[in-house]
């Protein structure tokens, strides 16, 4: 055995990563949060993307008036 087990270590590893987890968590809610306070649905998408185009209406058609 090269070394004894140094669990007070382990631990403090293990805690250090669930604090860092939860402030990731916890900045994406809050950019989450910023996000639909400025009017953007999600933070990703823009209004912009969300328009419906007039090319986009003329190519649907109408199958009840065949």
């Amino acid at each position: 055995m090269a070394f004894k087990p140094n669990y007070n270590q382990q631990r403090a590893e293990r805690n250090r990563s669930k604090e860092q987890k939860k402030q990731e968590k916890l900045q994406r809610r809050e950019e989450g949060v910023a996000a639909r306070r400025a009017g953007e649905p999600d933070g990703t998408e823009t209004q912009d993307d969300t328009l419906v185009t007039e090319t986009d209406t003329d190519t649907k058609t109408d199958t009840n008036n065949a």
